[in-house]
């Protein structure tokens, strides 16, 4: 190839990538944004500074005329691979009748899927009609506004356990579900996230405080994908419930999957090293790869750095947070 053909292709690989990335960062119109979309996990390098830290560097790299060809090519493999579309889907297949004492009522299972994946983990979640109901109540507190053409299936006097009616709800739930998840602010809100997951994170730090770490390890495995899908604009929204997966291995003597979820809770920190569980987690790690016979003297570095920035104050470790979790 002559050197006009290569200043050519390169052009035209500038150009390429120029028209994808402002495409991908162009803003939603307000019409758009009320609509069912998938969302995309791609954000500009400048807008997520937390990322820094995390990337390869070659997916760092911004499209500029000092690239190589090959570099070009490279950072657009990486383009595409870091911009997938990230949408849940809500299924309600199925409901069942409790009976507890003196009160009955439906419990309606409810299916997450996220599409745009290679991820084919599913999660289920039950959930009944007085959670809907308060979960409606709490987000008019704050998008009255944005539910204002919304409406909520009234509870009815009688024929609440018929056939026709849960079948009615079955579907009106799923809809209500699938628009709240379209609005970018409720979708992302942490009364949204919390009607998801809350009961779930509850019952397994209850297990945890009672030493039941095997029943309280598996409702977090459980809970802990459907919690990253909702907060993937957060990273440091999981860290508590990383570190409390971190507590049961190492409880129930399991320390290389501790140390595993270990360094996924501390790449969730990038910049937020004030956060409450930082040194806690780093103390853990320290003691984790002195165990398991790993290097750990980067991690007594960021001990020691940490130290020297803060206030001499009385820091709980990190059971000791995880047993402080949804306690009412």
């Amino acid at each position: 190839m002559d050197q006009d053909s290569h200043c050519t292709a390169e052009r035209e690989l500038l150009e390429a990538v120029s028209r994808i990335t402002t495409s991908s960062t162009t803003s939603p119109s307000d019409e758009e944004e009320n609509e069912p979309k998938a969302e995309i996990s791609c954000q500009v390098r400048k807008e997520n500074p937390e990322k820094d830290d995390t990337q390869d560097s070659s997916a760092t790299l911004s499209p500029n005329s000092s690239m190589t060809t090959k570099e070009l090519q490279e950072y657009w493999r990486n383009e595409k691979r870091q911009c997938k579309q990230i949408k849940l889907l809500f299924e309600i297949p199925s409901t069942r009748i409790v009976e507890h004492h003196l009160s009955k009522y439906v419990m309606y299972k409810i299916i997450i899927l996220q599409t745009g994946s290679f991820d084919s983990n599913k999660s289920v979640i039950e959930r009944r009609y007085s959670d809907f109901e308060k979960l409606h109540r709490n987000l008019l507190e704050e998008f009255s506004e944005e539910l204002e053409d919304v409406t909520f299936p009234k509870k009815t006097l009688t024929g609440n356990f018929t056939e026709e009616i849960i079948n009615e709800r079955k579907l009106a739930f799923k809809d209500y579900l699938r628009l709240l998840y379209s609005m970018k602010y409720i979708r992302r809100s942490k009364k949204f996230i919390d009607f998801l997951t809350r009961p779930e994170l509850q019952e397994a730090y209850g297990c945890l405080r009672g030493g039941q770490y095997t029943k309280a390890l598996e409702i977090l495995l459980e809970v802990i994908g459907l919690q990253e899908r909702l907060t993937r604009g957060n990273p440091v929204a999981i860290v508590p419930t990383l570190c409390a997966i971190v507590v049961c291995h190492k409880d129930l003597e399991n320390p290389a999957s501790a140390f595993e979820y270990g360094e996924k809770a501390l790449s969730r920190f990038c910049v937020h090293t004030s956060h409450r569980y930082y040194m806690p987690l780093l103390e853990t790690m320290i003691a984790l790869a002195y165990e398991l016979g790993k290097d750990f003297l980067s991690l007594q570095e960021k001990l020691e750095e940490w130290k020297t920035k803060k206030d001499p104050i009385r820091v709980f470790t990190l059971k000791e947070l995880a047993v402080r979790e949804y306690v009412r």
